[in-house]
């Protein structure tokens, strides 16, 4: 953890959620504002369909409240597509951009996340820019160039705590149950810092930096306790507020 910082849990439902799963999210609200939570800020981002809906039950609340993507455009004949003053207007705090799913299977580059993290920025949304390197990359001896080389073209013109969250998710460990030693993003968190620190100056010190990839009750107090770990994007244990809330405790 950096000191000084607030951490981060931020939970990525991906494509899974109906209205009746909405009952997780009021279960999170209820144990963040009853301050059984612990320090850290909680985020959930549900997919779209649900961002009006939990907005409301989260409205008044300590919960913030994410969405997983958004287009660099703030208007315009994009069928499909969801403009960050869209997402801003349906109620969300956060948006996540440039996720390793979205970069693999939506061809995503460094230049378009940027792209929506700046478009985020002006909306008003704090983003939560993914990097991460595949396995292939990792056993090439390749991660740090990998993640270094998203972080310079990924990242916005300008950041600061409140406008800017980078999460590094090591592609091989997303859904897998595989996870890097604690060495391993221990050096990889160290390396964004620095980056950070060249990138936005003193800000750079202050910019929370996640780890995510099969994070889970059994393993957050070691990943989220390494130095310049500032909380965590978590996938699937976050559909379930029990486990959501039992990573979100490590900072109790």
């Amino acid at each position: 953890m950096t000191p000084g910082v607030r951490p981060l849990v931020a939970g990525n439902w991906k494509m899974n959620g109906l209205s009746a799963n909405l009952s997780e999210v009021k279960a999170m609200r209820e144990a963040v504002d009853a301050g059984k939570a612990g320090e850290a800020e909680l985020a959930v981002c549900p997919p779209a369909t649900l961002l009006a809906q939990a907005a409301w039950a989260l409205r008044g609340g300590k919960l913030s409240l994410g969405a997983q993507d958004c287009h660099a455009k703030e208007s315009g004949a994009y069928t499909g597509d969801i403009a960050a003053p869209m997402l801003k207007d349906a109620g969300a705090a956060y948006v996540i951009v440039g996720h390793s799913e979205r970069r693999q299977y939506h061809s995503e580059t460094d230049e378009q996340v940027k792209a929506k993290a700046e478009a985020a920025l002006k909306a008003g949304l704090t983003a939560i820019v993914c990097v991460g390197e595949t396995r292939a990359e990792r056993e090439a001896g390749k991660a740090i160039e990998v993640v270094s080389r998203q972080i310079r073209g990924s990242l916005p013109a300008a950041g600061a705590f409140e406008t800017v969250v980078v999460a590094y998710e090591p592609v091989w460990a997303i859904g897998t149950g595989l996870t890097p030693t604690a060495a391993d993003v221990a050096e990889v968190h160290a390396v964004i810092r620095k980056l950070l620190g060249e990138l936005y100056g003193a800000a750079g010190a202050k910019l929370r930096i996640l780890y995510g990839g099969s994070v889970k009750p059994a393993n957050a107090k070691e990943l989220l306790g390494l130095d310049n770990v500032d909380g965590a994007l978590v996938g699937g244990a976050s559909l379930k507020a029990v486990d959501f809330l039992a990573i979100a405790a490590t900072y109790a």
